[in-house]
C-alpha cells in the first residue's frame, strides 16, 4: 500500500491505540508522518497573490491566473501556479464530470451519425431539444424540431411538465407537414429514448442519431437556437401566464422562420432556404425566368406567416417606406 494511503489511515483521535503504535503497525516512519513541508518566502508571497486573485475570480483556473500574473510583469511557470493552488486547496468553480445519475431502467442508445457528415439539403437531418422558459412561479418547457440545413423550425410545443407527450406531438406535426427526414438527431434524454418516440421513427425508417454523453457540441445548432430564443425574446419580456407565453413564443417562431435573416444563410431567412429547396430551387437562384405561376407559388411559400404579424409595405408611389411590427414603426427609410 502506498505511503500516503497508510498515512491517511492514522487516526489521532483513536483512544484505544496510541498514535505511536498506529504508526508502527502501519510501517511508517514517525519523522515522515510529522514532517510538514514549508514554503519558501517567495512561494509564500506567490501563494498569497494567487489566493487574492482566486478569491476575486473563483472561476479562474491555474492557466488564466498564470496569464494574469504574467500580464502584470511577473514571469512564472504555470506548473508552479498549479502546484501552489493544489497546496492551498484552490480550484476553479466549474461543473464536475458525469453530473447526471443513471436511471434505474437502462435504455437503448444509438450512435452519433453526424460526425464528418456534410449536410447539403433540407430534410436530410432534423434535430430537437428542450429548453426551459422562466415564469413568475416555476418554469415552462419549450421544444422545437429544427431542419439543420435551413435552420427552419418545423414544429414546436410548450408544456408545463417534462413528460414525453409534448415532444411526440411536435414530432408527429413535423412529419405530417414536412415529410420524413433521412436522419433524426437528439440527445439521450428520457423523452427521446421512450418507446413511443423510437417506434414513431423506426416505423418510418428514419435513421436515429444520438449525442454522446457530455457532448453539448453534438447538438450545437439547437443550442444556438436556444441562445437566440432567450436573448431575442424570453429575456426581453416577462410572461405573466402560460397563455401569454404561448402567444409570444408563437410570434417569435414565425418571426424566426420568416423574418429573421441569418448570417450563416447569407442573410436569408430559414423559410427562404427551406422552401427554395423544397421547390427544387437552388438557394439564391434568380427567379426572373420562371413562369408567373411558379413565382406565385414561391412567394406564397416564403411569405407564409407574414413575418410574425409584421408587414413590409411595398414601395408603390410613396417615397418613404416603414417597417411595422405589432403596430410599431421600427424603420423608416427612403428607397
Amino acid at each position: 500500500m502506498p505511503v500516503l494511503s497508510r498515512m491517511a489511515m492514522v487516526d489521532e483521535g483513536f483512544v484505544n491505540l496510541s498514535l505511536r503504535n498506529q504508526i508502527l503497525l502501519l510501517g511508517l516512519n514517525r519523522s515522515s508522518y510529522y514532517y510538514q513541508p514549508k514554503l519558501s518566502h517567495l512561494n509564500e508571497r506567490l501563494g498569497d497573490l494567487i489566493e487574492q486573485i482566486w478569491r476575486r475570480f473563483p472561476f479562474l483556473g491555474y492557466r488564466k491566473i498564470t496569464a494574469i500574473i504574467a500580464n502584470h510583469g511577473l514571469t512564472i511557470n504555470r506548473k508552479r501556479v498549479q502546484a501552489l493552488m493544489q497546496k492551498l486547496d484552490l480550484a476553479a468553480i466549474k461543473p464536475k464530470k458525469r453530473k447526471s445519475i443513471k436511471g434505474s431502467k437502462p435504455h437503448r442508445t444509438y450512435p452519433y451519425l453526424l460526425k464528418d457528415l456534410e449536410i447539403t439539403k433540407v430534410n436530410q437531418v432534423w434535430s430537437t431539444d428542450i429548453t426551459y422558459v422562466p415564469m413568475p412561479e416555476g418554469w415552462i418547457y419549450f421544444t422545437a424540431i429544427l431542419d439543420l440545413y435551413s435552420r427552419f423550425i418545423l414544429s414546436y410545443r410548450i408544456s408545463i411538465t417534462l413528460e414525453a407527450e409534448f415532444c411526440i406531438e411536435a414530432l408527429n406535426e413535423a412529419l405530417e407537414k414536412h415529410g420524413n427526414p433521412e436522419i433524426f438527431n437528439t440527445d439521450q434524454g428520457v423523452q427521446y429514448t421512450s418507446h413511443d418516440w423510437i417506434e414513431t421513427l423506426t416505423k418510418k425508417e428514419i435513421k436515429i442519431s444520438m449525442d454522446g454523453k457530455g457532448r453539448c457540441f453534438d447538438n450545437i445548432r439547437n443550442e444556438r437556437l436556444w441562445k437566440t430564443l432567450k436573448y431575442e425574446e424570453v429575456y426581453l419580456k416577462s410572461y405573466e401566464s402560460v397563455k401569454e407565453a404561448r402567444q409570444e413564443l408563437g410570434k417569435f417562431v414565425k418571426f424566426y422562420n420568416y423574418g429573421r435573416p441569418h448570417q450563416s444563410l447569407k442573410y436569408r431567412t430559414p423559410a427562404q432556404v427551406y422552401f427554395d429547396r423544397a421547390n427544387d430551387l437552388t438557394p439564391g437562384e434568380n427567379t426572373k425566368n420562371r413562369s408567373g405561376n411558379e413565382k406565385r407559388l414561391l412567394a406564397t411559400a416564403l411569405m407564409k406567416g407574414a413575418l410574425a404579424s409584421a408587414s413590409l409595405p411595398s414601395p408603390s408611389r410613396s417615397k418613404e417606406i416603414s417597417l411595422e411590427i405589432d403596430g410599431k414603426d421600427l424603420i423608416k427609410f427612403l428607397p
